[in-house]
C-alpha cells in the first residue's frame, strides 16, 4: 500500500490477512449497491456475490467510501447502510479527493474501484460490465473514465463485456489504442452485458483460469502497465435476445436525449429504462451475470495467487 494513502484507507482485517499471506482476494465495486439496483435486491445481491467469492476459494473485498474513509472490505452492516442511504455519490477518479476531503459517502465505479484495489495490492476485480464510449461520442466526447483507468492501472477486470447501451465498436477501438488486452473467457465473441455476443470479437480467447492468470502475470512482469478486460459472457439460460434489446436500447437512448440527461447520470437512467421496457427481465439478467463473474473471478484470483 502507498504510504501517503494510509491515512485515508481502512482495510478489513480478513482482507488484510489474506493479502499478507498471498491468498486470493477479489475486489468488488459498490456502485451496484447504491446506484445499480433497487433496495433490497441491491443488498441481497452484494452479500450473495461476497458469499459466492468465498465459496469458490477467495476473499471478497467490497470497496466504498463511508463518511470520508475508504473501506476495503465492508461489513454486512455497511453494505446494508449503502443500500439504503440517500445522497451516496457515484464516485469515479475525479470525485475521490472531494468525497474524502468532505467526509461524504461514495459508491465506487469501475475506475475508482480499480484505483483503490491497486493501492491495497488487489489485482483481480469483479464487476457487472465496464463503462465505455457512449453513443454519439464523436460529438459529445462522452467516454467513460473506466477506459482510461484500464489503460494505466494494474488490475484485471472480470466483466460481462460492456453494457449494450454503449457504442461497443468504439469502446473496443479505444481499448486497442491504449494497449488494453480484451480476453474472451471461453468465448470468441465480445459479450454485451445482457447478451452473450455483440457482433464484435475479442483479442484473444483463453479457456482456463490458469491460462488467463499466466497472461496477466506476463503482462505485468514485462513492465506493461495497465489492466486487462476478461470478458465473461452471461450464461446462456439467463441472456436476453439481442434483437429484443436493440430496439429497447435505441428507445432508451432517444428518451435520454429528449430529457437532456448526460454525464454520470446517463447510465443509471438508461438501465432503469431498459428494466422498465423488459418488464424487469434485465434486472434478473444483471444479477445472474454478476454471480457468474464472481465465480470466474474467484477462480482467476486463486490461479493468479498460485503463480
Amino acid at each position: 500500500m502507498i504510504d501517503s494513502f494510509k491515512q485515508f484507507i481502512e482495510v478489513n482485517g480478513e482482507v488484510a490477512a489474506a493479502l499478507a499471506l498471498g491468498q486470493p482476494v477479489v475486489a468488488l465495486e459498490s456502485t451496484i449497491i447504491s446506484h445499480g439496483m433497487p433496495y433490497p435486491q441491491n443488498v441481497e445481491t452484494a452479500l450473495r456475490v461476497e458469499q459466492i467469492v468465498r465459496e469458490h476459494g477467495a476473499v471478497p473485498a467490497t470497496i466504498a467510501i463511508i463518511k470520508g474513509k475508504i473501506k476495503v472490505g465492508l461489513s454486512e452492516a455497511e453494505v446494508s447502510y449503502l443500500g439504503q442511504a440517500e445522497n451516496v455519490i457515484k464516485t469515479s477518479r475525479r470525485d475521490l479527493p472531494l468525497i474524502i476531503a468532505k467526509g461524504l459517502d461514495g459508491a465506487t465505479t469501475v475506475a475508482s474501484t480499480m484505483i483503490i484495489a491497486d493501492m491495497a495490492g488487489i489485482r483481480v476485480f469483479v464487476t457487472g460490465g465496464i463503462g465505455g464510449v457512449h453513443r454519439g461520442a464523436p460529438e459529445t466526447f462522452d467516454v467513460s473514465a473506466d477506459l482510461t483507468e484500464l489503460a494505466r492501472t494494474d488490475v484485471a477486470v472480470i466483466c460481462a463485456g460492456c453494457k449494450s447501451i454503449l457504442d461497443i465498436g468504439l469502446t473496443l477501438e479505444y481499448l486497442e489504442t491504449h494497449g488494453v488486452p480484451v480476453i474472451g473467457y471461453q468465448t470468441d465473441d465480445f459479450p454485451a452485458f445482457y447478451t452473450r455476443a455483440s457482433g464484435f470479437g475479442v483479442d484473444y480467447r483463453l479457456d482456463t483460469p490458469r491460462d488467463v492468470a499466466k497472461a496477466i502475470r506476463t503482462k505485468w512482469d514485462l513492465g506493461l502497465r495497465g489492466g486487462l478486460v476478461v470478458a465473461n459472457p452471461i450464461l446462456r439460460e439467463h441472456e436476453l435476445p439481442l434483437d429484443l434489446l436493440a430496439g429497447i436500447v435505441e428507445a432508451a437512448v432517444q428518451e435520454a436525449h429528449k430529457q437532456g440527461i448526460r454525464g454520470k447520470e446517463i447510465t443509471p437512467f438508461l438501465l432503469a429504462q431498459v428494466k422498465e421496457m423488459t418488464g424487469g427481465r434485465s434486472l434478473v439478467a444483471n444479477i445472474e451475470l454478476i454471480y457468474h463473474n464472481a465465480r470466474v473471478g474467484a477462480h482467476l484470483a486463486s490461479a493468479l495467487a498460485s503463480l
